[in-house]
């Protein structure tokens, strides 16, 4: 039986004991960086954590933002730069990142192709952050 619990990411779909298998291809799509950048994919949300496919159009940024939760990045296709608290790095495909929690953070694609990568974040929150410059 479904739980009826409210979802944290406006637009997410929820995985429960009825709903486990997802073919993220034909799912809708959630911006993720509202506020502070365009990144669009499906989001799901379960019990504990958050997921979404996402993608970043070449020469595009999620500007510097935060947010309670911790956060993982595997990147699928395309190069990004990354920035946590300072420190940068340029990351492509088969390279997995982890931003701490609260980290200010931000990334921007570097490649001629999109950067499509699989993201992971604890539920604390839901998947948008918080601008750095607010």
């Amino acid at each position: 039986m479904a739980e009826n619990r409210k979802l944290k990411t406006e637009g997410a779909y929820r995985a429960d004991a009825d709903n486990t298998y997802f073919d993220m291809k034909s799912l809708a799509h959630v911006n993720a960086a509202e506020g502070y950048g365009e990144t669009l994919g499906p989001v799901i949300e379960g019990e504990l954590t958050t997921v979404g496919l996402m993608k970043i159009a070449s020469g595009v940024e999620a500007k510097l933002h935060s947010h309670p939760n911790e956060q993982w990045i595997y990147i699928i296709e395309g190069r990004a730069r990354t920035t946590i608290d300072g420190n940068t790095r340029e990351m492509g495909p088969g390279e997995l990142v982890y931003f701490p929690p609260n980290s200010v953070h931000g990334t921007v694609v570097i490649s001629e192709e999109d950067c499509l990568f699989f993201t992971c974040k604890d539920l604390r929150s839901g998947i948008k952050g918080i601008p750095a410059d607010v």
